[in-house]
């Protein structure tokens, strides 16, 4: 009998579907453990292996909506644990790395930077969930909390691979921390890239671009990393001066 059940929990329909909505919220709970080990490390002193730890929330993070939209089990507790993960992963993990790192003997100055960027993250996910319905899905408003995560940590991780220590360079991670923040809750508009139907062939050069991206990156992954999301964090203030610059001309 016992040999039986999961049969007849395969062949029924609803406990297979329920069976999926697992898969996505799995992906979530990855990507939380990876900012809960961030900020452990941090504490240990291991502030590389937090910066690496980030950046796997950012890979687990993608790959959970995307997951949910592909097996179609989009539901609203993935939406809310994954604001949640995200507060932890992106908003408090990456503010205590750099305090503990960097910010700690800049005494006011140093929390308060700290607090800029976690309080930045915290309205920019309560924003995104209040404007999902009513925004244009190719943009986002304000820097995603993800790329300003990576942005925090590959800057740690690029400077320890450099040997410089973080009291050296706390004010540009004072500096960094700030204009993460600012950006965040800013309405300077970020490509998001949903618009990108992964259920749709793709023309080969498209798979071979992605591969070079892979092995450029595996070159020298702290440097790669952090310019890379140094032009996208960038790329926002372009793109408004960009349409600014075409509104102008209109109306002249």
């Amino acid at each position: 009998m016992a040999e039986d059940r999961p049969r007849k929990s395969l062949m029924n329909p609803e406990l297979r579907r329920r069976g999926i909505y697992i898969l996505p919220n799995l992906f979530t709970t990855a990507a939380l453990f990876a900012g809960f080990y961030a900020i452990v490390q941090a504490m240990n002193g291991r502030f590389e292996y937090s910066a690496i730890a980030i950046f796997i929330a950012m890979v687990l993070d993608g790959l959970d909506g995307r997951v949910a939209r592909l097996t179609r089990t989009q539901s609203a507790f993935g939406a809310e644990y994954d604001s949640l993960s995200d507060m932890v992963s992106f908003g408090a993990a990456p503010a205590l790395i750099v305090y503990e790192w960097a910010l700690k003997g800049m005494g006011k100055l140093g929390w308060i930077a700290a607090f800029i960027y976690c309080v930045g993250t915290a309205l920019r996910l309560a924003r995104f969930n209040t404007t999902l319905d009513v925004v244009d899905k190719r943009y986002f408003q304000g820097m995603p909390s993800p790329a300003a995560a990576a942005l925090v940590a590959g800057f740690v991780w690029i400077t320890l691979d450099h040997g410089y220590t973080g009291e050296e360079v706390r004010w540009l991670a004072c500096v960094l921390m700030i204009f993460a923040g600012v950006t965040m809750v800013t309405t300077v508009p970020y490509y998001s890239g949903k618009d990108i139907n992964l259920r749709r062939s793709v023309p080969f050069m498209a798979v071979l671009g992605l591969v070079l991206a892979f092995v450029l990156v595996s070159a020298d992954p702290p440097s790669i990393l952090f310019a890379l999301f140094l032009g996208y964090a960038l790329s926002g203030y372009a793109t408004s001066a960009w349409r600014w610059a075409r509104r102008g001309k209109k109306l002249s």
